[in-house]
């Protein structure tokens, strides 16, 4: 992925993935809810995400759209944590997850699941 996106407008991204297609006001409005940010705070990280390719604006109303996946965005963080911080290992991202708390028999046994489907 070519779209790096900084935390800010991950959380513009987060409204689309979670609502899907809707205005920028609606998406200005949930974000002041949720963490205070007035309008224009929220325009300008619009702005900047569509600029990026991002998201894509329409008519009527300054429509937003999300035009890359959540996924895709996910992957991407996934890959630059695990170089940056892993020197490119999976493997050491994976134990430091797991060593950090107590984990319970059944998060064990789907953790197990989820590589065993890997092995096949």
């Amino acid at each position: 992925m070519d779209i790096k996106l900084f935390d800010s407008e991950l959380k513009v991204m987060d409204v689309l993935w979670k609502e899907g297609d809707c205005t920028a006001k609606y998406i200005s409005d949930v974000l002041k809810e949720s963490i205070g940010w007035n309008m224009n705070t929220t325009y300008t990280l619009i702005k900047r995400c569509i600029k990026k390719g991002a998201i894509e604006r329409s008519e009527p109303h300054f429509m937003c759209h999300a035009l890359i996946p959540k996924e895709m965005v996910q992957a991407a963080e996934t890959d630059e944590l695990i170089n940056k911080v892993y020197d490119g290992s999976a493997d050491k991202l994976f134990s430091a997850l797991l060593g950090r708390k107590k984990l319970s028999k059944n998060q064990i046994d789907d953790l197990k699941k989820i590589v065993g489907s890997f092995e096949e």
